[in-house]
């Protein structure tokens, strides 16, 4: 297994402190639009994956959309559901439900959960085993699924 090294853990520790200080920093629409474009490059690299899957099997390609889920994962996004994220603002448009906002040891559970799942498709894709990568793929989807059915609008 590869390990990352030190000095690239404590960058993405310290880019990730910096995002959650600066987060409260910023106006409640451009944190709905930050955390949606990390959401839309999960999603991408979600793609990327799954197509490695089901056809050529590219491990170098899943190692680094799984790195890049993992990522964002750890990266402090949770600092982008401030105060007055709970709606649309203007024109920027959030699918986040209320309840949400309203049961956030449930939503620090899923995003545990979310966090550990996207941390092992990270090290099970860097292992290069296809049978393995695609069960813990599975468990990425299932974990993104269950914020998606508990705290997301249907679009």
């Amino acid at each position: 297994m590869k390990r990352m090294p030190a000095s690239a853990v404590a960058g993405v520790l310290a880019v990730a402190l910096a995002s959650v200080a600066s987060a409260a920093e910023l106006k409640p629409e451009d944190q709905i639009q930050y955390r949606q474009a990390g959401y839309s490059f999960m999603a991408w690299n979600m793609g990327k994956i799954k197509a490695n899957l089901q056809g050529d099997f590219d491990q170098g390609q899943v190692e680094a959309a799984a790195n890049a889920i993992a990522a964002i994962a750890n990266s402090g996004m949770g600092a982008l559901y401030g105060p007055g994220t709970d709606k649309d603002v203007g024109d920027v448009e959030t699918a986040v439900k209320p309840e949400f906002f309203e049961n956030m040891e449930e939503v620090g559970k899923v995003a545990r959960n979310f966090i550990a799942a996207a941390n092992n498709m990270a090290e099970v894709a860097a292992g290069g085993d296809q049978a393995a990568a695609q069960d813990a793929f599975g468990k990425l989807g299932q974990s993104c699924k269950s914020c998606h059915d508990k705290f997301r609008a249907d679009d």
